[in-house]
């Protein structure tokens, strides 16, 4: 079955979730494990990830959950068009100028005049389209610089699936965090490099007073504070490593069961015990788990 075009899986001018996914040519490790050239890429994790950061502080975009893996990058994403129409015209140049480098008061204010030009790029800083480009030809242009080679870095477009509903959205999320563990790279959550629950685990240790500073701007899960979950961070960590401990077919990866829960390792009190069940449902616009 062909698949969908892009104009028919993401509703413009909507609020929405998107999983996106992105694989590196041939699926080879060029952020990982090289077998053709011998070498070790995992510091191009970094890379996607701060390029995640700073795609996150431009455009209205939330990056719910992510996950760089040695071939291939997942992207839970909810855009937020009600955002960028709330922006003046004066902060929709700055931050598409900054996508190129730093910008003059002058720069600025010249593209802030061109009505037509502004109103063609708030739409474009509410487009997923548009964000993967930045991530995707950044990452492929530093990546053949540093191999001094040219040529193809990512397998043709990124897939995006719709996430239609809250249960699938937490599915995805889910399903992203748990990357490393369900290919056995990882045992933990927090051992679970370059994700966002590593992240979330890291902050949650640190204090939220260190959050502004952290490489990627993360929507809060909570959504009594803006989030996207009705859960709170500790009950998402909890129903996590519950999930991880789980054998999943055709995956080799599992959490151990006689690790204590995430919350004994990490000295946290858990603040609820989890009240629902969520339904995964699968479907050509709705991630599921299995």
């Amino acid at each position: 079955m062909p698949s969908a075009a892009r104009a028919e899986i993401v509703a413009a001018g909507e609020v929405g979730f998107y999983h996106c996914i992105s694989r590196c040519v041939r699926r080879a490790c060029l952020c990982g494990d090289d077998g053709v050239t011998g070498r070790n890429f995992d510091h191009r994790k970094e890379w996607v990830r701060q390029r995640i950061g700073l795609l996150a502080q431009v455009f209205a975009i939330d990056v719910c959950a992510y996950a760089a893996m040695s071939n291939h990058l997942h992207l839970l994403l909810r855009i937020r068009p009600d955002l960028a129409e709330k922006w003046t015209a004066e902060e929709v140049a700055s931050r598409w100028l900054k996508l190129s480098g730093s910008a003059t008061a002058e720069q600025i204010e010249t593209l802030a005049r061109n009505e037509k030009r502004i109103a063609e790029l708030r739409t474009r800083l509410a487009s997923l389209s548009w964000f993967m480009r930045y991530l995707k030809e950044y990452i492929a242009r530093r990546a053949n610089a540093e191999e001094e080679v040219s040529g193809r870095f990512w397998e043709g477009r990124f897939t995006s699936q719709a996430l239609l509903d809250e249960a699938a959205v937490l599915a995805c999320a889910a399903y992203v965090d748990l990357n490393p563990i369900r290919a056995a790279i990882a045992e933990t959550l927090e051992e679970s490099d370059f994700t966002s629950v590593q992240q979330r685990i890291e902050e949650r240790s640190a204090g939220d007073s260190r959050r502004p500073s952290s490489v990627v701007r993360l929507c809060q899960i909570d959504e009594r504070d803006g989030g996207f979950l009705p859960l709170t961070r500790d009950g998402y960590l909890s129903l996590l490593d519950r999930i991880a401990r789980l054998h999943r077919p055709g995956k080799p990866g599992v959490t151990p069961a006689a690790l204590p829960p995430v919350l004994e390792r990490l000295n946290l009190s858990p603040d609820e015990l989890l009240g629902f069940n969520p339904r995964f449902h699968r479907g050509n616009r709705v991630a599921f788990l299995n």
